[in-house]
């Protein structure tokens, strides 16, 4: 006798969506979203001896999750295979700065310097790009950019330079 309700459409895998399947089920770096997920499927596509699919119902108590929760994968899976089963894109707020924008902080926070100053600040770049405070900082810390730093020589602009560097060296070279 057949199981009551509708028909499920059957769940057949490839070799190559079973291996697959099968390292991402080993993997213990795996997510564990993830590797629930796989379980399901993978559960979903045994057959009992009558040479039936499992049902819905004898799946989710073997892997702990309710009906619903296997339904909602199995059909992810038959609608969209291996990348189904990924999360998809959350809503939210669109990105508001481009990637020029960001190219141009960068852009500008290496290859610049600002008139009175040694280096730029937050605000000053800010004021530049046409971007808030926290986004100019956001960007330099997700580029690892530190301008108030300096780890490079700098020549000084003192105009006497030079008779100050030759004053200290003579020192060295010839201390009282």
């Amino acid at each position: 006798m057949g199981r009551p309700g509708p028909k499920l459409a059957e769940l057949v895998l490839s070799e190559h969506e079973r291996d697959v399947l099968g390292r991402w089920e080993r993997a213990s770096s795996m997510p564990q979203a993830l590797a629930l997920r796989v379980r399901i499927v993978l559960a979903c596509a045994e057959v009992d001896g009558n040479g039936l699919h499992r049902s819905a119902s004898s799946v989710a108590r073997q892997v702990g999750v309710t009906t619903e929760t296997v339904s909602k994968w199995r059909a992810r899976f038959l609608t969209h295979r291996l990348d189904g089963l990924g999360d998809t894109p959350r809503p939210g707020r669109a990105r508001t700065v481009t990637d020029e924008q960001v190219a141009e902080v960068v852009r500008a926070t290496l290859e610049t310097r600002p008139k009175d100053a040694t280096h730029c600040s937050t605000r000053s770049m800010a004021a530049r790009a046409g971007l808030s405070q926290t986004t100019v900082s956001k960007i330099w810390r997700a580029f690892g950019l530190k301008p108030h730093r300096a780890e490079t020589f700098k020549l000084s602009t003192d105009p006497f330079f030079v008779d100050k560097v030759h004053d200290v060296v003579g020192l060295y070279l010839d201390p009282p």
